[in-house]
């Protein structure tokens, strides 16, 4: 039975409609279940409160509520290579895993650069600080691979069924807001993020929930997550699926040796692709890491996976020659540690 077998025609829909774009109101499942209805999805708001519920609850979601975009909130994270020996792999693995600093940790398959995380601190010049604790602990020469410059991040995992573009929209309702010109939280922010980082309630009321919890108003809650959204600090609000439970097994991290000046022509074409989850350019090291741009993307198959691949080989041949040695595909074999950004300690420091 594949992963998605028990999910019906509604829960599809749900899926694929609300992976962004879910009202900011008081009471957001009706107005969501209005715009599912116009798209010929027959649901109450209360059944899709239930729908939305049972899926949380069997794990097909990691989490309903805000996703926030940690780099608009403080701090700093990165992205690190390293090879662990092999003799050493699983000893290298916990010295890396145990520092609180490391989101995640991925075993991928390349020759010498088998072992990829994500290293997230309040303070950016904390970086190299890590980085030396694990050189000195392991022994091997770390490379870090700062986003330089973001073309996408929108992880949206879609299904067969219906609104199968994931192209419904609700984010215009709920109150009008401005942009604050400021990069740094007041201290009623910092709180906001951290209550909400790991989803909201799935609950008829979610945003008055918060609200209780924190002490303060429901329209206060409202106002500032729809001004977050529309500032980059929350990249959208909706459900955020396990695309493992959704059939997403095929994790192909795609790297190219593009030149230098078509870099600003190739990322957005790129990105343009819907199943390219996260494209960026980070940094070549010489003699090790001869790539300057990453394209992240996922299938349900190793048929499809390869598909896609075949279709940012495409895109990138459109702007010049691409040779066997220019690039690489790097799949995850083994998820070595996966706790997630700490956004408690980055809000923090960037409190007013």
């Amino acid at each position: 039975m594949s992963a998605t077998a028990g999910l019906d025609r509604i829960d599809r829909a749900i899926i694929n409609a609300f992976q962004g774009g879910f009202p900011v109101v008081e009471e957001p499942f009706e107005p969501a279940a209005e715009a599912l209805r116009a798209r010929g999805i027959d649901v109450t708001g209360e059944e899709l409160l239930e729908r939305v519920q049972r899926l949380d609850d069997d794990g097909v979601l990691t989490r309903f509520g805000a996703l926030i975009n940690a780099q608009e909130i403080g701090g700093a994270a990165t992205l690190v290579a390293m090879h662990a020996p092999e003799e050493r792999f699983e000893e290298v693995a916990e010295q890396v895993n145990a520092h609180r600093e490391v989101a995640h940790n991925y075993e991928r398959e390349h020759p010498h650069l088998n072992m990829w995380f994500v290293v997230s601190v309040a303070d950016p010049d904390a970086v190299e600080d890590v980085l030396g604790d694990i050189e000195s602990e392991t022994g091997q020469e770390t490379y870090n691979l700062p986003k330089r410059e973001e073309f996408r991040v929108e992880a949206k995992f879609l299904l067969d069924g219906p609104i199968p573009d994931g192209d419904l929209d609700c984010s215009e309702l709920g109150p009008a807001v401005e942009p604050v010109e400021r990069d740094t939280l007041t201290p009623q922010e910092r709180d906001l993020v951290v209550e909400i980082q790991g989803g909201l309630p799935v609950t008829a009321t979610p945003y008055a929930d918060v609200a209780e919890e924190l002490g303060i108003d429901t329209e206060w809650v409202t106002n500032t997550i729809k001004r977050f959204n529309e500032e980059g600090k929350v990249r959208r609000v909706g459900v955020i699926p396990n695309h493992y439970s959704l059939g997403y097994t095929e994790n192909g991290m795609t790297v190219w040796n593009v030149p230098d000046d078509l870099v600003s022509e190739v990322g957005p074409e790129v990105a343009s692709l819907d199943f390219v989850t996260h494209c960026y350019r980070r940094p070549r090291h010489e003699g090790v890491w001869p790539y300057n741009f990453f394209a992240m993307t996922h299938g349900r198959s190793e048929e499809e996976s390869q598909q896609r691949i075949q279709q940012v080989k495409e895109t990138m041949e459109s702007f010049w020659d691409v040779g066997d040695d220019d690039w690489d595909t790097l799949f995850s074999t083994q998820i070595l540690k996966k706790t997630g950004i700490r956004l408690d300690e980055r809000a923090d420091a960037n409190t007013e």
